[in-house]
């Protein structure tokens, strides 16, 4: 049984010019989000640029986190590779780096059966004791867990939830009905946080969390209080910040973001762009629209 709940972001993952991990901006950014209230810090998933990470880098900014959240809040780390070996060495490694908990999304590039994803994540939760999170994102991977397998899954002990970014609500209740209220489900997109809570969820691993902590915190703790209207109006406040994902490639609004707030986080590794000066523009304007104040 999980007792994993509320608002986790997605940690951005800065980094110096010369492309190196910043550990110090890092931290800042563990500050921000955890003055916001948020319920756990999630290290190197796609929002924190995991694909640009080595190994030895995920571990790094993974054991910053834990130094600088000093156990408040779990710490999640993303420990997905392609191969079912390569994944289960990383999250060996987490392990030992005291992550709280880790998410592994499915693998990309190849498209595993069904059975065949059974398969990795029982081979991968047979070879440590932390909790594991499912990760599916089809959008990104190209992969999609089917909620019968993801039932399947939810059988083996250390399984203990999942992270749904495929935004699709009619996937995320059957998931839920199928896997019981001991399972975890958590969504990954940020336009339906309020829906999922009111079909069961358990909360959300949202990007935008990076950017405004505090007002997603709000949102679903209003709606476990039982005021789901407060919840409403505040889901539908952060929808301009999550639309404007589309003025640049991922992750870039996300950093640019952060930095127009005043928590410099550096650029994307190339090939993602800085935005432009005009979709900057546009972005501190829907940051204002948030009551979030812009510097400069």
């Amino acid at each position: 049984m999980s007792d994993f709940h509320g608002i986790i972001p997605p940690l951005v993952t800065p980094f110096k010019d010369n492309g190196k991990l910043d550990g110090d901006a890092l931290r800042r950014v563990i500050r921000y989000v955890m003055d916001g209230g948020v319920h756990g810090v999630f290290i190197a998933g796609s929002t924190g640029e995991a694909y640009a990470m080595s190994d030895a880098e995920r571990i790094e900014a993974l054991e910053i986190a834990v130094d600088e959240v000093k156990g408040r809040v779990p710490v999640f780390a993303g420990t997905a590779r392609i191969t079912t070996e390569e994944t289960v060495s990383l999250t060996k490694a987490a392990e030992a780096a005291g992550a709280d908990a880790v998410s592994i999304v499915t693998p990309y590039f190849i498209t595993p059966t069904q059975d065949e994803l059974y398969d990795h994540y029982k081979a991968i939760a047979g070879a440590v004791k932390l909790p594991i999170l499912l990760y599916n994102n089809p959008g990104r991977t190209g992969v999609n867990l089917n909620p019968d397998t993801i039932a399947r899954l939810a059988k083996i002990e250390n399984i203990v939830g999942i992270k749904d970014s495929s935004g699709n609500m009619g996937n995320a209740v059957e998931m839920i009905r199928l896997c019981g209220k001991d399972f975890s489900f958590f969504c990954g997109f940020d336009m339906i946080i309020h829906p999922t809570l009111s079909a069961g969820g358990s909360g959300a691993v949202p990007a935008s969390g990076n950017i405004a902590p505090g007002l997603i915190v709000e949102l679903y703790e209003s709606f476990q209080k039982g005021n789901p209207g407060r919840s409403l109006e505040l889901q539908q406040k952060l929808a301009p910040l999550r639309q404007a994902f589309g003025l640049g490639t991922f992750p870039a609004v996300l950093k640019e973001g952060l930095n127009l707030m005043g928590v410099d986080v550096g650029k994307p590794k190339l090939p993602v762009r800085p935005l432009s000066d005009e979709a900057r523009d546009k972005l501190r304007t829907v940051l204002k629209g948030l009551d979030l104040k812009p510097v400069g």
